[in-house]
Order: C-alpha cells, then sequence, then structure tokens
C-alpha cells in the first residue's frame, strides 16, 4: 500500500502510454503532453491500454523516482474527466491510494479481483 500526504499533487494521464517508457520518455509525456512541469514535486501516474499496468513518476527534489505496479489479474478502475478533451486529471492522494488498492473510485466499491484470502 502507498501512502501519500494530503498536501501532495496527483496528476493521472487520461490517456494510456507505452509502459517502455521510463525516467526520460514519462519526463517528456509530463511536459509535452500534460503540460507540466516534472520537478514540480507531483506524482504523474500513467497506465497502459489493458489497464494491468501503471507508472508513476515523482521528483523528490533530488532526482527522479519510477515507479511500477503489474496486475496479476483484474484491471485498474481508471477514473474519466468530466471533460471528454482533458488530457490530465487531479487526485487526491487518498483517491491514488484507493486506485492502486482495487477500489473503483466511480461509486467507491472493489473490484471482484481485490478480494484478498
Amino acid at each position: 500500500m502507498l501512502s501519500f500526504s494530503g498536501s501532495l499533487k496527483v496528476f493521472l494521464a487520461v490517456d494510456p502510454c507505452d509502459m517502455r517508457k521510463s525516467f526520460n520518455g514519462l519526463c517528456a509525456l509530463v511536459s509535452e503532453h500534460l503540460r507540466e512541469d516534472p520537478r514540480q514535486g507531483a506524482l504523474f501516474v500513467f497506465t497502459n491500454r489493458r489497464r494491468t499496468r501503471l507508472k508513476i513518476l515523482y521528483w523528490d527534489g533530488t532526482g527522479l523516482w519510477v515507479v511500477a505496479k503489474r496486475l496479476e489479474k483484474g484491471t485498474f478502475a481508471w477514473p474519466k474527466p468530466g471533460d471528454p478533451n482533458a488530457r490530465k486529471m487531479r487526485l487526491a492522494p487518498e483517491a491514488l491510494a484507493m486506485l492502486t488498492d482495487g477500489v473503483d473510485l466511480r461509486g467507491a466499491r472493489l473490484r471482484p479481483w481485490y478480494e484478498r484470502d
């Protein structure tokens, strides 16, 4: 489980991206596609088309972090923006934690694959 402070900015890329991208490729996406500064100290979250993987890019003041998660089964419940032309969404850190833990943010229900033994 990830835990972040309530003051942290979290931006979710609406469109899927190529998960082969790492530090430089994700920085370019943040700058060019999301129109944000990757070194502002926010988290930038990306997923693949099938919604089975996600990557988070984060600048901590001294360097970049890339964090990845691959689901063994199921998919992430990727939220949809209210504006169909939006390229990014702003999420609360708590919403990111729920998203990565398997909670469907539309109605806040657990996805079937989230059930743990």
